[in-house]
């Protein structure tokens, strides 16, 4: 599965066409499904470009989106830049008057575990964030509920491309025990590629998108998206027919 991770906690200020608003959203979503991704995550923003939990900008953003790509799966962050008290991010998520499919949940975060259950009880997807470097894979290994997730986001911290595949491997030995879940492998920045192209692989689930690096393979400026998953799902299909 190739996720399109839209636009994150960016701002215009580093990616001048970074889609923000619902209908930018709901453009880029079908650009970058049409050409191949299966899935869409994105960070819903608020009036100010800041990412949001509110029910309202949840709501229009999800409704945007699903309009435009109809049956695809689209989830969204609850990363606690966007609300830091992990209670008020319990009672956003519970307040929400549009559902997601699945939404992020970082575990080296604060409050994970009850923000995990909100969802879990809305019957909404976990995607469990599992932050390289960190305790997250202990903390989330060792949760009673970590079998009901969705799949587990291997996110890798390191953004050289050198050193930024060691790390996934290693962050992937120590998510062994979690393997009745899905796992997606992803990377960020100038690691990106190198650890998509880990995933490709190993045949793990990946995602590419603006949320993660700005630029394409050759290191040109993505243009889009779309142009983004493109790429990727050259590689992706490479990295199948060669393993």
């Amino acid at each position: 599965m190739l996720q399109a991770c839209l636009n994150g906690s960016r701002s215009r200020t580093e990616c001048a066409h970074l889609p923000v608003t619902p209908q930018e959203l709901a453009a880029a979503a079908r650009t970058a499904v049409a050409a191949g991704a299966q899935d869409v995550h994105l960070h819903p923003k608020g009036r100010d470009g800041t990412d949001t939990l509110d029910p309202a900008d949840v709501a229009a953003v999800l409704i945007a989106v699903r309009d435009a790509v109809p049956g695809i799966p689209v989830g969204v962050t609850t990363g606690a830049w966007a609300t830091p008290d992990p209670g008020i991010r319990v009672s956003q998520v519970r307040s929400w008057t549009v559902l997601p499919d699945h939404a992020s949940v970082n575990w080296h975060e604060e409050g994970a575990t009850e923000v995990a259950a909100a969802l879990l009880d809305r019957g909404i997807g976990v995607e469990a964030g599992i932050y390289s470097g960190t305790r997250a894979a202990r903390r989330f290994l060792s949760w009673r509920e970590s079998h009901r997730v969705l799949r587990v986001l291997a996110e890798i911290t390191d953004t050289d491309p050198q050193t930024a595949p060691r790390a996934a491997a290693g962050l992937l030995d120590e998510l062994r025990p979690a393997t009745s879940s899905p796992i997606l492998l992803h990377g960020e920045d100038d690691a990106a590629w190198p650890v998509l192209r880990l995933a490709a692989s190993r045949r793990l689930d990946a995602r590419i998108g603006l949320e993660d690096v700005l630029h394409l393979p050759d290191g040109t400026l993505a243009g889009s998206n779309a142009d983004l998953v493109h790429a990727a799902g050259e590689i992706i299909r490479k990295g199948i027919g060669g393993s």
